[in-house]
C-alpha cells in the first residue's frame, strides 16, 4: 500500500530471548531519487553520544513490486537507498536488552523502547506524520502498552495498535512501554496523568496518586498552564536503580522496587521515596523547563552530533531547585525536611574542590564528556550543573524577592520566560535570563549573576538566607560515609573518602583530594579491607577511627584490581566542608516560603 506524506512503521517483539524488535517501515518515494536514512547519535536530555545504529541488524530495503534496493552505508548511523519506484519498505531488527531511560529493552516480562534508538529518520522526509503500529508479542494476551503517543481511531488507550505522531520528532519524544503493567491515573486541572509500572511492585497506590498530584498541581499553577492534555509517568523498577528523561508529555523513570510507599506504613515518609517523589517533580517540570522553553543551540535539535550549549546550568540547575522546594510547597514534607535535602545539595558542591576549577556554565558547555563520563578525578575537578545550578536559582529567587520586597520571584521569572519563550518555541540566551532578572530586581544584577555563571567560586548564599531568617553554616561531617554535619568542636574522625560496603570490604567510590584517604594513595574502585590490621566494614572503621588520635598512622590495606597493595592510613579531624542550613527565624522564613502567584 501506498502512504502519501506519511511514514509508516510497524514493531514487532519478534524474539523475545534473543531480545530483538522487528521493523519494518514503509514510504512515498520518487523514482530516480536518493533517500537518507538515520538514526540519532543522542537524545534530548541525555547529553552524550549514544551511536544507537550500532544496535541495528540485517537492514534491508525493497521497492513496492518487491525489487531489492541497495542499502549503501556512509557512516556509522546512515544509509542511502535510491528507489526505482513510487514506495520504499525497509525492515530490519533491533538488539534491545539496555533497561535504561535512554534506548530499549525486550525480554519475557517486558518490552521498551525510545523512538531515537529504533525508527530510522527520512532526512527528505523529516516534516511527514508518522503512523506506529505497535504488536504484541505471539502469546502475550495479557500485555498493555503506555505511550504519549497520540491513539489512532480504533486503538484504546493502553491496546496494541495504532498510534499517530505529527512528525518525526514527535515519533522519537513519545516513548513506549509494553508488558504486564500496572497503570493508574489521576487528573489534575482536567489534565489526566497515567502511573506505569512496567514490573510489579508493592506500593501504595492511592498515596502515590495523591502526592504525585500534589506535585503536578504545583506546578502547573507555577506555569499558569498545562502544555498537554494527557502526561505518563513510565517507570521501570529495579532491584536498586535510579534515574529519569523527559519528554513533552511523559517521562520514563527508574527506580528501586521498594522506594514506594508502604501500605503497611501509611504515616511513613521514607527517604527513598521522598527520593522518588523528587525525581517524578524534577522531570515533570521539565515539560516546561527544556522540552519546551531551552537554549536557542537545541532549536531544533540537531541530533547526529553534540550540540554544546553554556546554559544547562538554568535547564537542570533551575529545575532541580523545584524538584525539592515543590515537596515542601505540595505540602508533602515540612520546611525543615526541606532544608536538610538542600543542605545535602549544597553539601555535594562544597566537599570538593571541582567549582573552583570549573564555572557551571563550563560544565554546562562540557556535559558531553566531563559530566555525562565522568572520570574518578571528578570530585576534585568538575562541578554539577545541577547542584551548582540548583544554588545559583536559590540565589536568584532571594534575590528578585529582595530586590522586589516580596513582589516577584524566581517563580514570576519561569513565568515569563515560559510566556515570552516556551509558548512561541524560541530558543534562550544568558542574556535572557538576566534581562528579565533586572527587571523583577528593578536594578542592574548582571555583573554578579554572570560572576556566578562565568567563574568558578562559591556562591554566597549566607547574607541572603540571613535576611529570610535562615543560617547556612559550615559544618564538620557527623560520620565518614555520611553527608550529614554536626556543630561539634570535638574531634570528628575524617577520612575524604565515599565508599560502599561489599562481601569483600568497603569499595571506594569517591577521593577528596588532600584528603587523609588521598594521601594513603587509595583511588577510586580500590576495595579496602583492612586498617591497623583489622578487618573493616563501614561501622568498624568508623569505630577505629574514634578511638586512634588525630594524625596517628595506622597500616592500610587494600585491592586495587587484583593486587593488594599497603600504605599508611592517618584521620584527620574533619574540615569546616558540610554544610547545615536551617531555620533561625520563623516569622522571617515564612517570606521564602510564599508562594507568589
Amino acid at each position: 500500500m501506498q502512504h502519501k506524506n506519511k511514514i509508516c512503521y510497524q514493531i514487532t517483539p519478534e524474539n523475545i530471548h534473543s531480545h530483538l524488535f522487528s521493523v519494518e517501515m514503509t514510504f512515498a518515494s520518487e523514482p530516480g531519487k536518493s533517500y537518507t536514512l538515520s538514526l540519532p547519535a543522542w537524545l534530548p536530555g541525555s547529553y552524550m553520544i549514544r551511536d544507537f545504529a550500532k544496535n541495528i541488524i540485517e537492514l534491508s530495503a525493497i521497492s513496492a513490486d518487491g525489487q531489492a534496493l541497495a542499502a549503501e552505508k556512509s557512516d556509522k548511523q546512515t544509509w542511502h537507498v535510491t528507489a526505482t519506484d513510487e514506495q520504499i519498505s525497509l525492515s530490519y531488527q533491533v538488539f534491545a536488552f539496555d533497561l535504561s531511560v535512554r534506548t530499549a529493552y525486550l525480554d519475557s516480562q517486558r518490552g521498551f523502547f525510545n523512538g531515537s534508538s529504533t525508527f530510522l529518520a527520512v532526512e527528505e522526509l523529516s516534516e511527514h506524520a508518522c503512523q506506529l503500529t505497535i504488536n504484541p508479542p505471539g502469546q502475550a494476551d495479557n500485555w498493555q502498552v503506555a505511550t504519549g503517543m497520540p491513539r489512532a481511531t480504533g486503538t484504546d488507550k493502553y491496546a496494541f495498535g495504532d498510534y499517530i505522531a505529527a512528525d518525526y520528532h514527535e515519533l522519537i519524544d513519545c516513548p513506549v512501554a509494553i508488558g504486564i503493567l500496572d497503570t493508574f491515573e489521576f487528573t489534575v486541572e482536567g489534565v489526566v496523568h497515567h502511573l506505569v509500572f512496567t514490573s510489579g511492585h508493592y506500593g501504595d497506590h492511592q498515596r502515590l496518586a495523591d502526592d504525585v498530584a500534589k506535585l503536578c498541581q504545583h506546578h502547573i499553577k507555577l506555569f499558569s498552564e498545562a502544555p498537554f492534555t494527557e502526561y505518563w509517568f513510565i517507570t521501570h523498577l529495579l532491584a536498586s536503580g535510579f534515574g529519569g528523561l523527559e519528554h513533552k508529555n511523559s517521562t520514563v523513570l527508574q527506580a528501586s522496587r521498594f522506594d514506594l510507599p508502604n501500605p503497611n506504613k501509611p504515616e511513613e515518609l521514607s527517604d527513598n521515596y521522598k527520593t522518588f517523589l523528587s525525581l517524578c517533580s524534577h522531570e515533570y517540570f521539565h515539560a516546561w523547563n527544556v522540552c519546551r522553553i531551552k537554549p536557542k543551540e537545541f532549536v531544533p535539535y540537531n541530533l547526529q552530533k553534540e550540540s554544546h550549549t553554556k546554559q544547562l546550568w538554568a535547564y537542570e540547575g533551575i529545575t532541580s531547585y523545584y524538584d525539592d522546594f515543590s515537596l515542601f510547597r505540595a505540602g508533602i514534607i515540612p520546611f525543615e525536611q526541606y532544608l536538610e535535602l538542600l543542605s545535602k545539595t549544597a553539601t555535594r558542591v562544597y566537599r570538593g574542590g571541582g567549582e573552583l576549577k570549573q564555572s557551571v556554565t563550563e560544565s554546562s558547555f562540557d556535559a558531553w564528556t566531563k559530566f555525562y563520563q565522568q572520570g574518578p578525578d571528578a570530585v576534585n575537578n568538575i562541578v554539577s550543573y545541577y547542584t551548582k545550578g540548583s544554588l545559583i536559582a536559590l540565589w536568584l529567587d532571594l534575590t528578585i524577592r529582595d530586590k522586589s520586597a516580596g513582589q516577584y520571584s524566581l517563580d514570576t521569572l519561569m513565568r515569563e520566560l515560559w510566556i515570552h519563550f516556551g509558548r512561541p518555541g524560541i530558543g534562550t540566551q544568558e542574556d535572557d535570563f538576566i534581562n528579565i532578572a533586572n527587571i523583577l530586581c528593578g536594578e542592574d544584577i548582571s555583573e554578579p549573576f554572570k560572576a556566578l555563571l562565568h567563574a568558578p567560586d562559591r556562591v554566597a548564599l549566607a547574607p541572603l538566607l540571613a535576611k529570610v531568617g535562615v543560617s547556612f553554616e559550615a559544618q564538620k561531617f557527623k560520620s565518614l560515609n555520611s553527608l550529614d554535619t554536626t556543630s561539634s568542636d570535638n574531634y570528628i574522625p575524617y577520612l575524604g573518602a565515599q565508599f560502599k560496603e561489599q562481601a569483600g570490604g568497603l569499595k571506594i567510590s569517591v577521593v577528596v583530594e588532600h584528603s587523609p584517604a588521598a594521601k594513603a594513595g587509595l583511588a577510586v574502585n580500590d576495595v579496602l579491607i583492612a586498617v591497623d590490621n583489622l578487618k573493616v566494614t563501614e561501622k568498624s572503621l568508623q569505630q577505629l577511627g574514634e578511638h586512634l588520635s588525630a594524625g596517628q598512622a595506622v597500616s592500610c590495606y587494600y585491592f586495587r584490581d587484583d593486587q593488594l597493595l599497603c600504605s599508611e592510613l592517618a584521620f584527620s579531624d574533619s574540615p569546616l566542608s558540610a554544610i547545615k542550613i536551617s531555620v533561625t527565624d520563623a516569622e522571617l522564613a515564612a517570606s521564602w516560603q510564599n508562594i507568589i502567584t
